[in-house]
């Protein structure tokens, strides 16, 4: 089991995203390509999945695109990405991710925007 396995509980299989949001798998790749989520390979069957927690209201995290596109920025690759947003700060009561599902996105892009220096 990976890091980010362990940091994450919950995942969701790109099929059971595009449910989730009712959309086509071909709008979940969309999704992807757009950067508006990160999926990854987690599990012994190595299936592409996105955390659960990427989820709020029945669609995406409103925040969650422009935060991704700051880490990249910053640098990290999509599971490094992943793990800084699922690892808990006590400076946060939480996660980022918590914080980004709580609406604290300056914050948290503060935050991220600060990792490239």
């Amino acid at each position: 089991m990976s890091n980010l396995e362990k940091l994450v509980a919950d995942w969701l299989p790109l099929p059971d995203l595009a449910e989730a949001l009712n959309v086509s798998i071909k709008g979940v790749h969309s999704l992807i390509d757009e950067r508006a989520i990160i999926a990854v390979r987690v599990g012994a069957r190595n299936i592409r999945s996105v955390p659960a927690a990427f989820l709020f209201d029945g669609g995406i995290v409103e925040s969650l695109k422009g935060t991704i596109s700051v880490l990249q920025d910053s640098g990290y690759n999509d599971e490094e990405l992943m793990v800084w947003l699922f690892t808990p700060d006590e400076s946060l009561n939480g996660t980022p991710m918590d914080a980004l599902r709580a609406g604290r996105k300056t914050e948290i892009r503060r935050r991220a925007q600060s990792l490239s220096w």
